[in-house]
């Protein structure tokens, strides 16, 4: 069982996670946050009928389709979560936990967390960005993207 550490403001997080946190702040030389943030606005805004929103009071900048969020961005840009299917969370952290974390909040309902600010493999991140949209879109959105796609 993980150690708990409990913070003021932030609730309860495990050793380990506040560990990732720590180095997720460090930058991979040549990746500038922006170019981080333009990625994932073009990933996301390509989408049908995505747009670009802050979530509550943030300014950071998050995604829905309909009004339903499918990818948060965090407030300093050093990572994302996002919707995934059932053991997908599961699969990914255990198998690249200096890429993938399980999220506070959202993390309980299947949302990964992506770390930023090391070198990604941005095809993948794309497809699980697609995988999230995929899980809140309406059927018809999901329709007209599959004809695009095929097209």
């Amino acid at each position: 069982m993980p150690e708990v550490v409990r913070l003021t403001y932030y609730g309860y997080f495990s050793a380990r996670l506040l560990a990732c946190r720590c180095q997720r702040r460090q930058y991979v030389a040549g990746v500038k946050k922006l170019d981080v943030a333009a990625r994932i606005r073009q990933r996301c805004l390509a989408l049908p009928e995505a747009e670009e929103r802050p979530f509550g009071g943030h300014s950071a900048p998050s995604y829905r389709v309909r009004d339903k969020l499918f990818v948060m961005t965090s407030e300093d840009g050093a990572s994302m979560t996002l919707k995934a299917r059932p053991g997908v969370q599961e699969m990914l952290v255990g198998g690249d936990p200096a890429c993938f974390f399980v999220p506070p909040y959202v993390g309980y309902r299947g949302w990964i967390g992506v770390t930023l600010t090391i070198d990604q493999d941005w095809d993948e991140i794309g497809d699980l960005i697609e995988e999230s949209y995929r899980m809140t879109a309406p059927k018809r959105l999901i329709a007209l993207l599959d004809r695009v796609a095929a097209s």
